[in-house]
């Protein structure tokens, strides 16, 4: 029985103050110059600080997290079509060890991400007017009137001992009309009060071929009971740690032996326990901008102990509708990225193609070897909008046999990879590997990448791949493991599904950060993704985060001129 959810994760990033030095640098690769404009703070301090209204000493003593204050965690961000200078960025914060966060908190940007201010949707958690404890998996989108919708993942917490740590969840999505100042109450699209179902990793998408229409996709996962005994043997599933946990909760009136967690097979004792789940895709849909939803409908259902995770909808210039997914125990891989097509804009829906196999095992941290969460199970989507050519960034580590030596033994190397079809998803290219991080034969944990984000630009000139790694752990103290953050370009001018046509880097981060002061949510944590959006022609912003003490995360923004555009 295999399954992987979003809700058990968290972030956390370190700054020196070099970080928050306004340069714009000029910053050569091997093949084209690129520049990036300032690195610039987006988040300050802690707009929760005053909040007591979901009394966090209380969940802390009933539930078991630990919550983060002043962490601004995971960011996805948006940039009005209408006018490029205007941006928004949607963010966790105050995250906790144990899932999600206090709340989730926007910033707007009027004057191309050189200042940013607070503009959050209210009504979603109790620290926002609302009912929900928390929430999770910020995403925001524009339409091409510059209406903005943003998409919130709701739950209310509970013991441990039950199945996903949370009492009730759904997914709630808020407007504006005015490019982000305010924010409409939100509406629900769904929600469930059941023990045994989360709805989880959400995102929302604005039609750029149709303005009205917008799709919101998530996953939700259903764990089912019966009564046996014996051994049940996870050797084969993608993520058994997760499995073994969620199986030890669910056990009712028997027991289930997973020692050391982690390792399989695990040993049962009836009378009953958790024996299957089921993980299928969800659609809702919009047709005048996030005013009113369709109702939600599951548009793709792999069967028992299978799922999808990571659902992200991509548009292609003709019209065609496409939800992208991770699909797991779905193929005989285990782990899959794959999709399923509307030709109807989200009405029907084709059965799923699955075209690339994943094989990632997540980073660690360089030195001392400790857990970092960012695994494969969160790949990324764009398309340029101009040719319609399809990239898919994930971390894979099929490009390298050098090992990185861990506490517990040898894992393989992260790096980041890429496939790309020019027909609509029709065939795909041989991935490649598009980070520029240098070979480490004396400290190949330092060679790791991860945590990639893709988008092309608007005028679809180029290509670009964000990510982390340790290249700059060097002759660093005990206790501070460097870590910064890059992009790699191809211009769409040259092949980029070929490795040479990604030797253009800029690094965005001024100085290393430590990534032991990430906090800790099954491993340090920097969120399951971070932000990249197209900009005015030839640009891009990414909005990532940056350690910048201990258990403390903070948003940076950075705008990258390619080439093309100078």
């Amino acid at each position: 029985m295999a399954i992987s959810n979003g809700f058990f994760k968290t972030s956390r990033l370190l700054c020196t103050g070099g970080l928050a030095v306004s340069l714009t640098a000029l910053i050569v690769g091997s093949a084209a110059a690129q520049s990036v404009g300032p690195l610039v703070r987006v988040a300050y301090g802690d707009p929760l600080a005053g909040c007591s209204a979901d009394n966090v000493p209380l969940q802390e003593a009933l539930f078991g997290g630990v919550n983060y204050p002043g962490t601004s965690i995971e960011p996805s961000i948006a940039v009005d079509p209408t006018d490029p200078s205007r941006m928004i960025g949607f963010h966790q914060q105050d995250r906790w060890s144990n899932g999600g966060s206090r709340s989730l908190v926007g910033v707007i940007s009027k004057d191309g991400g050189k200042h940013w201010a607070n503009s959050s949707p209210d009504g979603a958690t109790l620290c926002q007017g609302g009912k929900y404890v928390r929430s999770t998996d910020p995403w925001v989108t524009f339409a091409n009137d510059g209406t903005a919708i943003a998409l919130i993942q709701v739950l209310d917490p509970a013991k441990s001992t039950t199945q996903f740590g949370t009492r009730n969840s759904g997914v709630m999505a808020s407007r504006s009309t005015d490019h982000g100042v305010s924010w409409q109450a939100p509406v629900s699209l769904i929600e469930n009060t059941n023990l045994n179902l989360l709805n989880d990793k959400i995102s929302v998408t604005a039609d750029p071929t149709h303005n009205g229409d917008a799709y919101a996709t998530w996953d939700r996962l259903k764990i089912l009971f019966g009564h046996f005994g014996g051994v049940i043997d996870l050797s084969g599933v993608a993520n058994p740690r997760s499995i073994e946990r969620l199986m030890m909760n669910s056990v009712v009136g028997g027991s289930l032996s997973c020692s050391p967690l982690g390792k399989a097979p695990c040993h049962a004792a009836g009378p009953a326990a958790a024996v299957g789940y089921t993980g299928p895709t969800l659609l809702s849909y919009t047709r005048d901008n996030g005013r009113t939803w369709s109702e939600t409908v599951p548009i793709y259902e792999p069967g028992l102990n299978k799922q999808t995770i990571n659902n992200i909808v991509r548009v292609l210039p003709n019209g065609d509708v496409l939800d992208f997914f991770q699909g797991i125990g779905t193929t005989p891989s285990g782990q899959s990225i794959g999709y399923v097509r509307s030709t109807n804009k989200g009405v029907t829906w084709s059965g799923p193609t699955y075209f690339i196999d994943v094989s990632g095992v997540g980073p660690v941290t360089p030195d001392s070897g400790g857990p970092i969460r960012s695994d494969a199970f969160i790949d990324s989507v764009a398309v340029n909008p101009v040719t319609g050519a399809i990239t898919v960034a994930w971390q894979d580590y099929r490009f390298t046999s050098a090992m990185c030596t861990t506490p517990t033994g040898m894992i393989p190397i992260d790096s980041i990879a890429i496939t790309q079809s020019l027909d609509g998803g029709l065939t795909w290219s041989t991935p490649i590997p598009v980070n520029q991080t240098p070979d480490n034969d004396a400290s190949p944990c330092r060679q790791q990448a991860f945590s990639p984000t893709v988008t092309t630009t608007s005028d679809g000139s180029a290509v670009v791949v964000t990510y982390y790694d340790f290249r700059n752990d060097t002759n660093t103290p005990v206790g501070n493991e460097g870590t910064d953050f890059f992009a790699a370009i191809c211009q769409v001018s040259s092949d980029c599904s070929k490795a040479a046509s990604w030797s253009s880097e800029v690094k965005m981060t001024n100085a290393s950060f430590n990534i032991l002061n990430a906090p800790i949510a099954e491993g340090h944590f920097l969120g399951d993704y971070m932000g990249l959006a197209a900009g005015a022609p030839g640009q891009v912003v990414s909005l990532f985060g940056v350690s910048t003490g201990p258990n403390i995360v903070q948003e940076f923004s950075r705008t990258i001129t390619t080439t093309s555009a100078r």
